[in-house]
């Protein structure tokens, strides 16, 4: 649900899952997703507003250059906050 261009953190998405302290659980799940799922994935970040995975590693790289071509800006490591979505 998360629309294209913006982003929503781990536990915003739990929290509309119906398990707000859970947005471990969130982490968990998305890194288990078959390779090539539809699942927009990339568009779930961290609390501090940044990608979770390690910086300069592959899927790091992968997950900011999806975001990037989506429009969403980027302030260094962090996303600019009016990214954010408020759902």
């Amino acid at each position: 649900m998360i629309p294209k261009g913006t982003v929503a953190t781990y536990g915003q998405v739990a929290a509309l899952a119906g398990m707000p302290t859970h947005a471990r659980l969130v982490g968990r799940t998305l890194s288990k997703l078959p390779k090539g799922s539809k699942l927009p994935w990339h568009r779930v970040i961290n609390a501090g507003m940044r990608i979770s995975l390690r910086a300069g590693s592959g899927g790091h790289l992968l997950q900011r250059e999806r975001l990037e071509a989506e429009g969403v800006e980027f302030v260094g490591l962090r996303v600019t906050k009016g990214f954010r979505w408020e759902p």
